[in-house]
């Protein structure tokens, strides 16, 4: 089921790992991205804006489908 504005996310290692964002990003991510609940603000075309709210970090564009909803 695709993720949409309002649902809460996680970002997935083994589909963001390689990838072309991946290649682009600092290689030393944090692990808040995987293992933390993100909210998506907004989306455009195949991007969501994911806001991980218990971490003071800033929002981050993340390709939608690498990412899935935090259950």
């Amino acid at each position: 089921m695709p993720v949409k504005k309002g649902d809460f996310v996680r970002l997935v290692r083994e589909k963001f790992e390689n990838s072309l964002e991946a290649k682009a990003s600092d290689r030393r991510l944090s692990s808040y991205l995987f293992e933390t609940r993100g909210e998506i603000l907004e989306t455009r075309d195949d991007y969501a804006l994911v806001k991980f709210g218990r971490v003071p970090t800033p929002n981050s564009w993340l390709k939608l489908d690498q990412l899935e909803k935090f259950e």
